[in-house]
């Protein structure tokens, strides 16, 4: 049974996948993979919609606290939720449904699947294929009870001061770090310069499937499933005074993903049958058999 997850306290969305609709809108890019078509006609949504992402975005910005992403890693790092093969996980995931979106009907593994395909058509190296296919996998997080703005949303850093950069920051006025000395300065419990990887991001699927996929992938890939929704850096470059020389290296891997993400939804539905022993062979040259969720 289909699941469709529309608590409306918690849940402001119509599904998860209206926030990367949303982002469409904010940062189109005709010239990028979709070149040609025309990506700011790309959606058809009632104005309405502004107001159901800004209520999302206000709960995320109040709620994404240092100590609650602490207590989120605590909570899922330990990977005792589930164990299932990863395509048992893509029908775990397909049990999200979009009831919001006019583009396509296409179900969640088949998204991933455009993604990794145009990644594959061009060419690109066979981990970021696989990385195409997983890039959404920790929205899974979503089925373990997890509300939508501790799942989606633009990441950022937590325990240090939140950049006027990131989208409607006007809401981090109700968020308890911002009031906190220890964690409104511009470094707040970070060094300068420290490394991202000592940073503590926002909790949602960008961080959840960073670390499922740690054992098994390359740092290029590592940085694109981490990253790929970090919009307040990789498009506007507001935390580079955490970075070092070689995170600004692998963000190069991260612009180079994310016009994947961003702009291979398509109404064309990719032939399974025929692409999948090539997927097949794929996964099992990257992972186990079964993986801890």
């Amino acid at each position: 049974m289909s699941k469709t997850l529309n608590t409306p306290d918690q849940n402001p969305l119509a599904s998860i996948d209206e926030w990367e609709d949303d982002l469409l809108v904010r940062y189109p890019d005709a010239e990028a993979i979709a070149a040609g078509r025309d990506t700011a006609a790309y959606r058809n949504y009632e104005a309405t919609l502004k107001d159901t992402v800004r209520e999302f975005y206000r709960l995320q910005h109040i709620n994404q606290t240092y100590d609650f992403v602490l207590q989120k890693k605590e909570q899922y790092l330990k990977f005792d939720k589930k164990e299932m093969s990863i395509w048992d996980a893509f029908d775990f995931l397909n049990q999200l449904i979009d009831d919001s979106d006019p583009d396509t009907d296409l179900d969640q593994f088949q998204h991933l699947l455009q993604a990794s395909e145009a990644i594959r058509l061009d060419g690109r190296p066979d981990w970021m294929v696989l990385t195409g296919l997983f890039h959404d996998l920790g929205k899974v997080l979503c089925l373990f009870g997890e509300p939508q703005w501790a799942v989606v949303g633009d990441s950022y850093p937590v325990g240090c001061a939140f950049s006027d950069k990131i989208v409607f920051s006007e809401y981090f006025a109700d968020n308890k770090d911002h009031h906190d000395p220890r964690y409104n300065t511009k470094y707040g419990v970070y060094e300068p310069n420290c490394g991202l990887e000592n940073v503590h991001m926002t909790w949602g699927h960008d961080e959840y499937i960073y670390h499922l996929m740690k054992p098994y992938l390359p740092e290029e890939a590592l940085y694109m499933l981490r990253y790929h929704s970090f919009y307040p850096q990789h498009r506007e470059n507001a935390y580079s005074h955490l970075m070092t020389p070689h995170d600004h290296r692998l963000f190069k891997a991260v612009a180079q993903f994310n016009p994947y993400d961003l702009y291979s939804k398509s109404p064309v539905i990719p032939d399974w049958n025929k692409l999948r022993p090539y997927y097949e062979d794929l996964v099992a040259k990257y992972l186990p058999a079964t993986l801890k969720f």
